[in-house]
């Protein structure tokens, strides 16, 4: 029975917390972007944007960006040719709120918690601009990869490094060890 008792607890923090951050994430969405008058993304994919920009020129490409016309994007250009488009669900805030709600649900002492909570999430957000610059990068140099690159290297990447920030999580912080 106690064990019954432990995963139905791991099974609501984890939905109980993914549900609450979803929710803000949502509502800060519904407030910070604009497609009704004219296309604005929210500060967050900016953000990204400008950063993983920033990373493209700092490897030598002469790269800009530009908030798209016709959706909540932007595009990256290299060359003055486009290359690759930065959206929303390229900011890391969604895999940003899976990792907090696993290390909730496998939460230790508080204060650990909180620490591993934001250094693994700026972790996380720092591989993910690194991601779209290197990404952004390989398509101008090898567009004929960009399923391999877009769709199976770099998703695994990012979530790689999820999964192993929550075996280090579990393995040496949590109190269900």
């Amino acid at each position: 029975m106690k064990n019954n008792k432990t995963v139905i607890l791991f099974l609501i923090k984890f939905f109980g917390t993914y549900a609450l951050l979803f929710l803000l994430y949502s509502f800060y969405l519904s407030k910070n972007q604009n497609e009704v008058t004219f296309y604005s993304c929210d500060s967050v994919t900016e953000v990204v944007a400008i950063q993983s920009n920033f990373l493209i020129n700092c490897f030598g490409y002469n790269s800009e960006i530009i908030q798209s016309n016709n959706e909540l994007s932007y595009q990256v250009i290299i060359d003055k040719k486009p290359i690759a488009r930065v959206i929303e669900g390229c900011n890391s805030v969604s895999i940003i709120i899976l990792f907090i709600a696993f290390i909730v649900a496998f939460s230790g002492k508080f204060k650990q918690t909180l620490l591993f909570i934001v250094v693994g999430s700026l972790l996380i957000y720092a591989i993910n601009v690194f991601r779209i610059a290197v990404i952004t990068v390989a398509l101008y140099k090898f567009p004929e990869y960009e399923y391999v690159l877009h769709d199976i290297v770099f998703p695994a990447l990012i979530y790689g490094l999820t999964f192993m920030l929550w075996i280090v999580w579990v393995t040496k912080f949590s109190k269900q060890r």
